[in-house]
């Protein structure tokens, strides 16, 4: 599974809108999301808690480059692993999570 940490990002989202428009998928609760999010420049951003992927998989793409998104990177990696495990083909997983995004890329995040 492919990892960026937040300082690459923005390389590796230019690499995958060669694919398609990327998507962060933010797999933390609503209110971890209510507490801290980011938006980065072109590129949509779906909540979809961690637990409740496998019911809404059919609203993801499978050919759209996905980057996963959590607190510190673990659940994101699980999530990302279990994309790629159901024929996912564009995922890779944010390291560090949001919280490495605030020290890395936007101090302006919240950390919780």
């Amino acid at each position: 599974m492919q990892q960026v940490s937040p300082s690459q990002f923005n390389e590796w989202f230019v690499q995958a809108s060669e694919t398609g428009l990327p998507l962060v998928l933010d797999v933390r609760e609503t209110w971890e999301c209510q507490l801290a999010s980011i938006a980065p420049p072109g590129c949509e951003v779906q909540i979809m808690p961690m637990q409740t992927v496998p019911a809404r998989l059919f609203e993801l793409d499978k050919s759209r480059p996905i980057a996963c998104l959590c607190h510190h990177g673990s659940r994101s990696m699980q999530v990302a692993s279990f994309l790629e495990q159901h024929g996912f083909t564009h995922v890779t997983n944010i390291s560090g999570g949001i919280h490495a995004w605030s020290s890395e890329v936007d101090a302006s995040v919240p950390v919780y």
